[in-house]
Order: C-alpha cells, then sequence, then structure tokens
C-alpha cells in the first residue's frame, strides 16, 4: 500500500484523522491532512482506506 495526499483538495473536515490517527494528522494553522505514514499495515492500512473513503474531498489517494 502507498498514500499520497492532495493538500490542495483537502478541505480540513477531519474525516482521516478520526479513521487514522497513526496515518494522518492535520496542520495547526489551517487543519489540512498531513500524512504520517504512507506505507501502513495491518489494522493501520484498513483505517486508512476509511479514512479515504471518510474524505469528502476526496484527497486521500491509496494505491494496493
Amino acid at each position: 500500500m502507498k498514500i499520497t495526499v492532495d493538500q490542495d483538495k483537502c478541505v480540513s473536515s477531519g474525516q482521516c484523522v478520526l479513521n487514522a490517527t497513526e496515518v494522518f494528522d492535520q496542520r495547526d494553522d489551517d487543519g489540512v491532512v498531513v500524512l504520517l505514514n504512507d506505507s501502513p499495515d495491518g489494522e493501520d492500512a484498513d483505517n486508512a482506506r476509511k479514512a479515504a473513503a471518510a474524505c469528502p474531498a476526496l484527497a486521500i489517494h491509496i494505491e494496493k
């Protein structure tokens, strides 16, 4: 799994962090997504998939 994020698309909804705290964070100043781990495995990978599905801006991209 390889994750990328498009910070320009991010609308700072926080769904990524709510679903995968070990993979995503948000910038303090504007809430834009920050990628902490671009190649998670196990439960973190499952949570990252949930986060991508929950992202209203479709700013999270996952390659298998």
